[in-house]
């Protein structure tokens, strides 16, 4: 029987690639490792930003909201505050009344 070279096992097989397809299986590894994290950070930044907005709709609305009574509020002040309303006031409740031309007194500094 003739000795013949040894044979490495079929574990292994040729030594470069075998290391190659390590080295390959690791990078896969990585890339779909980081395909997963950015998948994550996708919808998380997704579903951040459908909360962030859910909450700019109520800000405006409620801006609305209070816009909306400021005005109600500047007429209102306007009507209380009339010139007229206040000389027809001062008459009824405190007997005042506009004085004539020879009642009123210039005083000069």
């Amino acid at each position: 029987m003739a000795v013949q070279g040894r044979r490495r096992p079929p574990l292994f097989g040729d030594w470069p690639f075998a290391r190659r397809t390590g080295t390959r299986s690791i990078i896969l590894i990585l890339l779909i490792v980081a395909l997963l994290a950015s998948a994550l950070a996708i919808i998380s930044t997704s579903h951040l930003t459908r909360l962030q907005y859910a909450r700019l709709q109520k800000l405006e609305n409620q801006r609305d909201a209070l816009q909306t009574e400021w005005g109600r509020l500047l007429l209102e002040e306007s009507t209380w505050s009339s010139p007229a309303r206040i000389e027809a006031l001062a008459s009824k409740r405190l007997d005042m009344r506009v004085p004539s031309v020879g009642d009123v007194k210039v005083i000069t500094p």
